[in-house]
C-alpha cells in the first residue's frame, strides 16, 4: 500500500480517501479487516498520530468499524458504501465538468465522446493480459 501524499490537504484526509478509492474499486471489501493505526503509519511511512486522526476520521463517517480490540473492519452498511461510490463519482464528473466548462461544448457531444471512450477502455482492458475478458 504506497502512495505519494500531496502537500495542500490533509493527510490524514488523503489516508481517508485512499480507503474509499480501494473499497470502490473492489480492493478492499466490505467487513474486510485494515491494517491497525500502526501498522497503516508503517505502511505509509506517517506520523501514528496522523494515522489514528484517519481512522477516527473514517469511524465518525461509518467507512470503518471498531469493535473492541478486534482490528478495525470496512463497512457492511451498503448505504454507506453506495455513498462512497457516490461521492467520488460525483467528484470525478465536477473535476472533469470544470475542465471543460469553457469550451462551451454542447451535453450531446460530451455524452457521445464519454460513451466512446468508455467503450475504447473497456475494449482495451477486455484485451489487456488479466483484464476484465480474460
Amino acid at each position: 500500500m504506497e502512495t505519494a501524499f500531496n502537500t495542500r490537504d490533509p493527510v490524514y484526509l488523503q489516508v481517508v480517501r485512499l480507503f474509499k478509492e480501494r473499497i470502490v474499486t473492489g480492493l478492499l471489501a466490505a467487513g474486510e479487516a485494515i491494517p491497525s493505526r500502526r501498522e497503516i503509519a508503517s505502511l505509509l511511512k506517517m506520523n501514528p498520530n496522523t494515522a489514528q486522526r484517519a481512522y477516527k476520521e473514517m469511524e465518525e463517517q461509518g467507512l470503518i468499524v471498531t469493535e473492541g480490540n478486534s482490528p478495525s473492519r470496512i463497512t457492511r452498511d451498503e448505504d454507506v458504501l453506495r455513498n462512497i461510490r457516490s461521492e467520488l463519482l460525483g467528484e470525478a464528473v465536477r473535476t472533469f465538468m470544470g475542465s471543460i466548462r469553457n469550451m462551451q461544448v454542447p451535453l450531446q457531444e460530451i455524452v457521445a465522446l464519454v460513451q466512446e471512450e468508455y467503450e475504447s477502455d473497456a475494449q482495451r482492458r477486455a484485451r489487456k493480459p488479466g483484464g476484465e475478458g480474460a
